[in-house]
């Protein structure tokens, strides 16, 4: 204890960057009372890659098989915002076939990656059996994806001005099966979640992020509608076909009859969600117009017109953990003069602070996991000297990590 207080003196808590219990590189810095965490920070920026520096020197073409690969759970929802914005910037209009196949994808991204969130939550609360569960049904959505774009991960369907490929009426039964199974399944595994009492014990009251500290910390997506904030882009700024659709903001107190804002509630959420998508789907493929799934297929004329663009623009799309954002900006060159990305979980990282004070420290992984992090999408190079701000290159990336590399060699 420290002396004259009869408190117990604080001490030093190092967790990360890499951890069995976290899935990305984060640092955090846990300063602990006991068993209480009494305030906490974190360090991201272990994982940057340099994809906007490699960008900048590509056609937008090329971009889009980058942005494909900013994240490996919701990759479609990046090329989405890249391509709405350049589609603006060269006044490029989108069939309205192709917006339809795009929210179609986009909603099973949203299904396996809520379900993927899913497991990674029963595995930090110990419950492996319910992770194998969760993750082998999420295979279906997989096995859609693929039969759809051909691939399970970096779909490759999304290019300026439409998608690569259409859904054919022989694809509908394979869709229709796998929106029954998870129809069928959602009663289920909202009862294996939340109806446990193990999980409420761990998840209730644990890790509380309330209404206005989110708002404050301007969160998005499920992390945010879990503390009862009315947002989602898909209904408040409907693009592609949402605004033919009726899409309704999920909040906990729809099932739990109350917003409490924690753990929970965030369960809560994505698993209302996934069977928002499969409404939001079955809608889809019931109206679904005729005719062409690109605005120009020739990929020479298409890149002839980005070439001639001029502008800047910005491209939104409600991603699986929220709003992700792409800002564009073109002078009359093959490249981009600009491209700056902010992922969902750019804008979550900070709710963590307000999460973590006060609670136990066996409560770290499921607290964390909750925001559903992804940190490879987030990272970004910026050294900020006083009134001096320099952006690393890959060449200097590349000459620190050697200089680095001898310091400890030494």
């Amino acid at each position: 204890m420290s002396e004259g207080t009869g408190r117990k003196a604080p001490y030093i808590i190092p967790i990360g960057p890499t951890h069995p219990a976290l899935k990305e590189p984060v640092m955090f810095t846990f300063e602990m009372e006991g068993e209480m965490i009494r305030d906490v920070d974190f360090a991201p920026g272990q994982t940057h890659r340099g994809i906007e520096w490699m960008g900048m020197r590509r056609n937008p073409v090329q971009i889009v098989h980058l942005t494909d690969r900013i994240c490996g759970i919701c990759g479609v929802s990046h090329t989405f915002a890249f391509a709405r914005a350049v589609e603006q910037i060269a006044e490029i209009e989108v069939p309205e076939r192709a917006d339809y196949v795009r929210t179609i994808i986009a909603e099973f991204e949203r299904i396996q990656s809520h379900l993927l969130w899913a497991g990674v939550a029963a595995h930090e609360l110990g419950f492996d059996s319910l992770l194998h569960l969760t993750w082998r049904v999420r295979e279906q959505s997989m096995d859609v994806i693929e039969n759809l774009t051909g691939n399970r991960v970096n779909y490759g369907i999304v290019q300026v001005g439409g998608v690569r490929r259409d859904i054919v009426p022989e694809q509908h039964q394979i869709i229709e099966d796998c929106l029954a199974t998870y129809e069928g399944l959602l009663s289920k595994l909202l009862s294996l979640f939340l109806d446990d009492r193990s999980i409420a014990l761990r998840c209730r009251d644990v890790g509380v992020l309330s209404q206005k500290d989110a708002l404050e910390l301007c969160t998005v997506g499920p992390t945010a509608r879990a503390s009862g904030v009315n947002v989602d882009l898909r209904q408040d700024y409907p693009y592609s076909a949402y605004g033919d659709l009726d899409v309704r903001t999920i909040l906990p107190d729809q099932y739990a009859g109350e917003t409490r804002g924690d753990v929970y509630d965030r369960i809560v959420v994505r698993l209302l969600e996934v069977g928002q998508s499969c409404g939001i789907i079955r809608q889809c493929l019931d109206e679904m117009p005729a005719g062409e799934v690109t605005a120009e297929p020739k990929i020479a004329k298409l890149l002839a017109i980005c070439k001639k663009a001029s502008g800047e623009a910005i491209g939104r799309v409600e991603a699986p953990r929220g709003e992700c954002f792409h800002y564009v900006r073109m002078e009359a060159q093959e490249a981009p003069h600009s491209w700056k990305v902010k992922a969902s979980s750019y804008s979550n990282l900070m709710s963590w602070i307000p999460m973590l004070r006060g609670e136990q420290i066996a409560d770290i992984p499921i607290i964390v996991a909750s925001i559903d992090p992804c940190l490879s999408c987030t990272d970004r190079v910026a050294v900020i000297r006083g009134e001096r701000r320099d952006i690393l290159s890959k060449e200097d990336l590349h000459r620190l990590s050697v200089e680095a590399t001898r310091r400890l060699q030494a």
